[in-house]
């Protein structure tokens, strides 16, 4: 287990606050950034990352999208391309689900 810096699963500081406010409570990334039981903190509020599990695009949900902020997988599609130059879904790009949960 480790402490890691909360910047490393939420890149942004929007998405620390939606944390805090139990609107994000997890985040896909295109690799692993965190181990089952690993901690970090916001604001002095502690979480833990409960969950890392492989995944692809395709497999995304709504309700995923909006455990990650979103309005729902179309919104969170939009997020994505706006955020990444160049990006195109692909139902078959590995992904890996962080979720956490406030402790």
């Amino acid at each position: 287990m480790a402490e890691l810096d909360p910047e490393t699963l939420l890149p942004s500081e929007r998405m620390k606050q939606q944390a805090l406010d139990g609107d994000v409570t997890q985040i896909h990334r295109g690799q692993q950034y965190a181990d089952e039981g690993d901690t970090f903190s916001i604001d002095g509020t502690t979480f833990e990352v409960v969950t890392v599990s492989g995944r692809t695009l395709g497999d995304m949900t709504d309700e995923d999208a909006r455990a990650e902020g979103a309005k729902d997988l179309d919104h969170y599609r939009q997020i994505l391309e706006r955020a990444h130059d160049n990006f195109e879904w692909d139902d078959d790009s590995d992904i890996v689900l962080h979720r956490f949960e406030r402790q």
